[in-house]
């Protein structure tokens, strides 16, 4: 059970996420996913919950007790390994955009850092809001307009001058992590009120320097790509001896803390 197994490695970290996600992805997702992970066991989603972007199922296999109504993703290839993960009720094959379910079928809907890799967010912010009922939240998590500066090798560049290597190197780290949204909060509550939310409550997340690490993560996780191409896996050894080291030495970025110079954001919304 995902909670319970979080609980058992409060001992090995401050961030009890920081383990389980650790055996099954590179170490810079992992970092990631286990800040995220650790703000949903505050959040209530009613059920049934549709996950907007469930992507493998990975994430929701380790983080949320209960299995989620309902999993969409346009990219069919990923349906079987997130049925195997078992996290979902049903998952469907659907682009955001044009959900085949009812109006306010749903209680709440979660997507987690999904949104900021469609170019077409508005119509799935709108279909997300048709299927939900009044009041429903919705909740999800992206990265925000303080990314792109806390780019570690483009602040370098600038440091020593050299603004014109700068920006080329935002604009191809921006295109590799297929990055579309990265909006203020002012922004996302713009684009929330026209597709019908109300936003609640939002914070900023993920410090700077665990951004750098997300960042190198990039370059350094190429062996668990070739791993995941080859195998179907990104960790080929998942053992406490292997990533015992790693684990250790990402334990002082995995805080679940909200911070003002944070490059993430979580957001709170409820559909109106």
């Amino acid at each position: 059970m995902p909670e319970q197994e979080a609980l058992n490695n409060k001992q090995n970290s401050g961030n009890p996420y920081l383990w389980p996600q650790l055996r099954a992805l590179p170490y810079f997702r992992a970092l990631l996913r286990a800040v995220e992970a650790s703000f949903y066991p505050e959040i209530e989603l009613p059920h049934p919950i549709l996950d907007v972007g469930a992507g493998d199922g990975l994430f929701a296999s380790l983080v949320f007790e209960e299995k989620i109504d309902m999993g969409i993703d346009p990219w069919g290839a990923l349906m079987p390994e997130a049925k195997g993960y078992g996290a979902y009720s049903s998952l469907a094959v659907a682009d955001g955009a044009e959900l085949p379910f009812p109006k306010g079928y749903f209680a709440s809907a979660m997507s987690n850092s999904v949104l900021e890799h469609i170019p077409h967010l508005d119509d799935v912010l709108m279909e997300t809001g048709r299927v939900l009922r009044s009041g429903a939240p919705f909740v999800f998590c992206v990265p925000n307009h303080q990314w792109t500066g806390a780019l570690s090798v483009s602040s370098a560049l600038r440091k020593v001058g050299l603004e014109r290597m700068a920006r080329p190197y935002e604009d191809w780290f921006i295109k590799i992590s297929r990055h579309y949204n990265m909006f203020d909060p002012e922004e996302w509550r713009s684009r929330l009120d026209k597709a019908g939310f109300e936003l609640s409550d939002w914070w900023h997340y993920l410090r700077p320097k665990a951004q750098a690490v997300l960042e190198w993560g990039h370059y350094f996780g190429l062996p668990s790509l070739v791993a995941r191409k080859l195998t179907g896996r990104w960790i080929l050894m998942p053992a406490k001896w292997n990533l015992a080291l790693m684990e250790r030495l990402l334990e002082p970025y995995a805080k679940s803390e909200k911070i003002n110079e944070g490059t993430y954001s979580f957001f709170i919304t409820y559909k109106k």
